[in-house]
């Protein structure tokens, strides 16, 4: 694993907005003046990884549902029962991403998992694979990249639309370029599916008590609702309440909820306790087992409200507006450093299987909303 200095395409901004990268310039959001090459061997053995995480993420939350530990996670009570029908369910989930530090030599370790509302998505399975492309064009045909995320989503959906659903409703808040982005990227590819793939924002999302199902703006039942809003928001929202008794077939579905939460970390960490892929992570009566460590919300975003304590010592810490629900307490382990910048490899699942990688990085070593997106390949 490498990071290497390379040449940016003369033209790349034109290029990232003619696939809808809309927000590549946002701090300098998006850099290909650096890439990150891998082996074959890396990759492969960061695709075992993930598939291993996400098998163990899985046995996880049937043992949070079998032995009701629900309340470690802040899940309000009236939505115990519905996690629990939906995990029996095996209801359908699209995808998710793994944050993983790993410096090509050592295991990767796992940080958390993005299981509800991962972004990030446009530029991993779209803008970074025609960076691969022009790469090969100019003279490296021999490179490739662990990408197939935009087959394994279109492949994805029409395993719903085999399920009999014909039309999925998308929805993300208003106001927030990065999310509309994400969430139009993915309608288009139901829409390559064969379904259909209306958009509403969240707060155009109705309640009808007279027919007893979520509508759309033309009054019209929402069967299928994919939505890049949290679980945790949606469980606390005034028409939450209607969730657990409708028809409607979220996407990320209700149990997928039980992997969002940071609260799976200390719960992965009892079940398979030494790990060689794990952190050692506590609730926070046992956060006395750890001297250096991340303290984490149950829930927040984007490195938001993480602190990191060395020897009892503060040493980084990322602000914003989360850990009412608590926190966990994760072993402190250092990202890699290549020269001064910390990356992170997101690690994408499609349905339950691997699917790619992206990177972030950051001159801190906590990864942030608008830490640098840079592309990878191996050889």
């Amino acid at each position: 694993m490498r990071r290497l200095a390379i040449a940016p395409r003369p033209d790349f901004q034109a290029r990232l907005e003619a696939v809808g990268l809309s927000f590549h310039s946002w701090d300098d959001y998006w850099r290909e003046d650096v890439c990150y090459a891998f082996s074959a061997a890396q990759i492969d053995h960061l695709e075992a990884v993930t598939l291993e995480l996400h098998r163990m993420c899985v046995e996880a939350a049937r043992f949070i549902v079998a032995r009701e530990r629900f309340a470690d996670l802040g899940i309000p009570e009236p939505f115990w029962g519905p996690i629990a029908e939906s995990l029996a369910r095996d209801d359908f989930s699209l995808y998710g991403r793994f944050d993983l530090a790993y410096d090509g030599q050592s295991e990767p370790r796992l940080l958390e998992y993005n299981a509800d509302t991962p972004t990030s998505l446009l530029e991993s399975a779209v803008a970074q694979w025609y960076w691969l492309e022009d790469l090969r064009a100019g003279g490296q045909p021999h490179l490739d990249q662990f990408n197939s995320l935009h087959e394994r989503l279109v492949e994805q959906w029409r395993r719903l639309g085999r399920q009999g659903v014909e039309r999925v409703h998308f929805t993300s808040m208003a106001d927030n370029e990065e999310d509309w982005v994400c969430t139009a990227y993915l309608a288009d590819t139901a829409l390559q599916a064969g379904l259909q793939a209306p958009h509403l924002y969240i707060g155009e999302l109705g309640w009808s008590g007279a027919s007893g199902d979520f509508v759309d703006l033309d009054n019209a039942p929402v069967a299928a609702l994919f939505k890049l809003y949290p679980w945790e928001w949606l469980m606390r929202e005034p028409f939450g309440c209607h969730i657990p008794g409708s028809a409607t077939r979220f996407i990320e579905p209700l149990w997928k909820s039980l992997l969002a939460c940071k609260g799976l970390l200390p719960i992965l960490w009892e079940l398979f306790p030494g790990h060689p892929n794990l952190l050692p992570a506590f609730f926070e009566a046992d956060r006395g087992r750890l001297d250096s460590y991340a303290r984490k919300p149950l829930y927040s975003r984007e490195g938001a409200n993480v602190a990191l304590y060395e020897g009892g010592r503060l040493v980084g810490e990322d602000g914003g507006p989360y850990g009412q629900e608590g926190f966990i307490y994760q072993a402190l382990h250092r990202l890699p450093r290549f020269g001064d910048r910390y990356p992170v490899i997101g690690a994408w699942v499609v349905g339950d299987e691997p699917a790619g990688i992206c990177l972030r990085e950051d001159v801190s070593p906590i990864t942030t909303n608008m830490s640098n997106f840079v592309p990878h390949y191996f050889e």
